[in-house]
């Protein structure tokens, strides 16, 4: 029963971090066109995509919350194993699906952070080259 619930975890949190990376593949490949303005971008996006699925599946499949259905607490001498029951299953689904967006939505917060700082840079650069272009040469 522990391992089918470890399968269904994985599977979850893969399947909503393709989703959610699937849905800010535009958003985030603008951005980064816009930043960058290089080939390089499109590397940077499939990192982005890379990333926001390693943080989706390692924040969704909890292991040691998982832990609990096969070995007692270590700090409780009368600690029972935890039997998979049909309401701990869908409270581990809905586990899932919270915590792998929660991960997923830090990491794009910080994302988007240092995207508009780095937006600020290019965009202040770009107007000091403007205003000097138009300045005339004695």
């Amino acid at each position: 029963m522990f391992i089918s619930l470890l399968v269904v975890t994985l599977f979850i949190a893969l399947s909503v971090a393709v989703i959610v990376s699937w849905v800010f593949n535009k958003p985030v490949s603008n951005i980064l066109n816009r930043i960058i303005a290089d080939e390089i971008s499109s590397a940077w996006v499939k990192y982005l995509k890379f990333a926001i699925i390693v943080v989706g599946i390692s924040s969704g499949v909890r292991i040691y919350d998982l832990e609990r259905y096969i070995t007692p607490q270590a700090y409780d001498k009368d600690a029972k194993i935890l039997i998979l029951t049909s309401e701990r299953w869908i409270l581990e689904v809905y586990r899932t699906i919270i915590e792998t967006l929660q991960g997923i939505a830090w990491l794009l917060l910080v994302f988007f952070a240092v995207a508009l700082i780095a937006y600020v840079i290019v965009r202040m650069s770009e107007l000091k080259r403007t205003r000097n272009a138009d300045i005339p040469k004695a």
